[in-house]
């Protein structure tokens, strides 16, 4: 289904004519070599252009439209009309000129092969500056030696002829067409995404963009091991897509990947969407509800606002005066960097509506009383899953595996895997910490896959008194004697939380008796009379609703009630400080 997907996508983009046809593609190129009409060496100039990359400005290739690229492996092929140096001119520093020499060859005759019966000044031009071409001689020409250093690291060099670029004359183009066209030779599969019958693809294409992968790109598909093949099939030719669908998911999959306003990374993992028909609204709304983004792709807090509600209601959304169809195909793509190849973390397709409907009810769950400080009206994603990370640690990446299945859950509407829950209380038994993304992490986790031992009761945005939930309580009354703590200890480092606080949530039997006891010498340290009998009260209150004896022991999801608890008691403290 992604391969499908994508081929359909590049069919939307190529009816918009925001992507090249079949036969062409995107490349970065460094130089243009410039030949007069004799195949003359005029002058090798720079494309490079300069941007902005932080405080200082680096120069960088020109993206432009060139013939299909051919993939490498180890052997000699050569591309139409731009190449590096080893096809082009003949050299390179690598320590195998006999090597470069046949790529030069392989260029020259690739060219013959497609220019002979072209009748064009520059497709003449170009196979007279090839045949009249010595690569032994290349150090003769000022133009070549200038830019030395750039060459030998592989620059693409792109003919031009008379200062025009070869790829504009439409004879010469029409020739390349016709040649890319007729080149599919037999046909010996049924191709799985078309379903006609063509040629296999034996090489997929290079896929770049992917955070954490290598530069030079990396396939989606590959066969690089006779373990992975079958029934005597060779590389591609196990996967049986035809190269047309190979040439157009890998376009379309690039051209996701090189529109960086429309592309996030979670953890390790690349995250692309697109919606049918390629239109941009679609990515923009979906990114900002997934995101929790204002600001970004010119969508603001109103926006999100009023895309989540009209997602919960079902209505239709009018998006700054564009009516997007609810009913929308949409894909969501999550793709990681592996050994050989790219790995698929996850893949979403369902309507838009449903998406972002999905998106919402996660939201929903996720809600939970905010500090005053915190900036965030809802937690994205991203931030959920930093809640599972120590800060402290060189790496801050979370889990790739549980990242991945977190974000399925949410996208499909589905459980959350247990690793999530699992990393949440991880870095609180650590860290003696519930801040608002745990506690909102443990809520929705326990609203989604329902526990009895942590009843919706205390799944609540805010403090719910009249609980009788024993862990919830007993983590109220942790709050409470904490607070008693600081009030008594004006400035005090550490409190009864740094010390007792997962044995107060594992074994409340085995402390809670000695931190009452300890609350009461707190207590006859607080001058103010009022506060005395404000907290004897809320000892009271609470005490009495845990029973005879304290549990044992608590559960995980008796210590998610406990933890809530003490969340929700601790923020209607500060919620009546900021009041007064």
């Amino acid at each position: 289904m992604i391969l499908q997907a994508l081929v359909k996508h590049y069919e939307d983009l190529l009816e918009k004519g925001q992507i090249p046809q079949p036969g062409w593609g995107t490349e970065k190129v460094s130089f243009q070599l410039n030949i007069d009409s004799q195949g003359k060496l005029l002058d090798l100039v720079s494309l490079k252009r300069e941007v902005d990359n932080g405080k200082k400005k680096v120069l960088v290739p020109r993206d432009i439209q060139v013939p299909q690229r051919v993939k490498r492996a180890s052997g000699i092929n050569a591309n139409f009309l731009c190449d590096n140096s080893s096809y082009v001119f003949g050299i390179d520093e690598k320590g195998k000129p006999e090597r470069s020499l046949q790529c030069f060859q392989a260029f020259r005759e690739l060219h013959h092969q497609i220019l002979d019966s072209i009748d064009s000044e520059t497709a003449r031009a170009i196979l007279l500056f090839l045949d009249g071409w010595e690569p032994e001689k290349a150090k003769e020409y000022e133009c070549v030696v200038s830019h030395w250093k750039d060459l030998m690291k592989g620059a693409n060099i792109l003919l031009y002829v008379e200062g025009i670029s070869s790829v504009e004359d439409a004879k010469t183009r029409a020739g390349w067409q016709e040649h890319y066209e007729n080149s599919d030779g037999d046909s010996d599969c049924i191709c799985m995404v078309t379903g006609k019958r063509t040629k296999a693809a034996i090489l997929h294409p290079i896929i770049k963009g992917i955070y954490g992968a290598q530069a030079m790109g990396t396939s989606l598909v590959s066969y690089n091991a006779p373990a992975f093949c079958s029934y005597g099939k060779e590389q591609g030719k196990n996967a049986s897509v035809g190269e047309y669908a190979a040439a157009a998911y890998g376009a379309a999959l690039n051209h996701l990947l090189n529109d960086r306003e429309h592309v996030r990374s979670i953890g390790d993992t690349t995250v692309v969407c697109w919606a049918e028909g390629a239109e941009e609204k679609y990515q923009d709304a979906a990114l900002a509800a997934f995101m929790g983004e204002s600001d970004r792709n010119k969508i603001s807090e109103d926006d999100i606002r009023a895309i989540l509600k009209a997602a919960l209601q079902g209505a239709p959304l009018d998006l700054k005066n564009v009516d997007l169809d609810m009913g929308r195909p949409f894909y969501i793509l999550g793709l990681a960097p592996n050994a050989a190849r790219l790995s698929v973390r996850f893949f979403y397709q369902d309507s838009f509506g449903n998406l972002l409907r999905n998106v919402a009810r996660h939201y929903e769950r996720m809600e939970i009383i905010r500090p005053a400080k915190d900036p965030f009206e809802r937690l994205p994603a991203w931030k959920m899953l930093q809640e599972t990370v120590n800060q402290n640690a060189k790496d801050k990446s979370p889990s790739p595996q549980m990242a991945a299945d977190t974000l399925k859950a949410i996208l499909s509407d589905s459980y959350y895997p247990d690793s999530l829950i699992n990393g949440v209380m991880l870095r609180i038994r650590a860290e003696h910490k519930i801040t608002r993304g745990r506690a909102a992490t443990i809520k929705a986790f326990y609203l989604k896959n329902t526990n009895p031992k942590c009843p919706k009761e205390v799944l609540q945005m805010q403090l719910n008194e009249q609980s009788t939930n024993i862990p919830y309580n007993l983590g109220r009354l942790f709050a409470v004697l904490e607070h008693i703590q600081q009030e008594a200890n004006s400035g005090i480092n550490a409190t009864i939380k740094d010390k007792y606080f997962n044995t107060a949530a594992s074994t409340p039997s085995h402390i809670f008796p000695f931190l009452i006891n300890l609350s009461q010498k707190h207590l006859k340290k607080i001058k103010e009379p009022n506060k005395k009998v404000y907290f004897e009260k809320n000892i009271q209150n609470i005490v009495e609703k845990l029973g005879e004896k304290f549990p044992d022991r608590m559960t995980l999801p008796e210590q998610g009630s406990f933890q809530l608890g003490y969340y929700h008691q601790t923020q209607k403290r500060y919620q009546k400080k900021e009041e007064k």
